[in-house]
């Protein structure tokens, strides 16, 4: 290994220098140390979220009851307050989407408006 340009450590109980330990794991029936690069902190969450815009096409809000756009609304406001990323998947809406519709059917195609506010479209302030 050592043509190759790697090392092993210095002894099966250590690191890499490039590396930190980080607890043990068992490997092989012998516990080892857990060894994960260094600068590499846990998982980061998905910043960004707290907006509060929903967006349909325009011809889905139109078929839409009353109840059922405040409904949508209210559960985007109530998860864009504490900053989430997502509303609740319980208020997803059925056949916003046209059946073999693409991506650039969406944005070419058709017209997506705020559900709580229809004649602004969906980037708009």
């Amino acid at each position: 290994m050592e043509k190759l340009g790697f090392t092993q450590p210095p002894s099966p109980l250590e690191c890499w220098k490039t590396h930190e330990q980080r607890g043990t794991k068992m490997k092989g029936g012998k516990e080892v140390p857990n060894c994960v690069r260094k600068g590499s902190g846990p998982a980061k969450k998905q910043k960004g979220g707290g907006t509060t815009k929903t967006c349909l096409p325009a011809a889905k809000i139109k078929s839409m009851s009353k109840e059922e756009k405040q409904r949508l609304i209210n559960a985007k406001q109530k998860s864009g307050a504490k900053g989430e990323y997502k509303r609740s998947s319980s208020t997803n809406v059925e056949g916003a989407r046209k059946k073999g519709a693409t991506l650039r059917d969406w944005f070419e195609k058709e017209d997506w408006r705020q559900v709580n506010d229809p004649s602004k479209k969906c980037g708009e302030k």
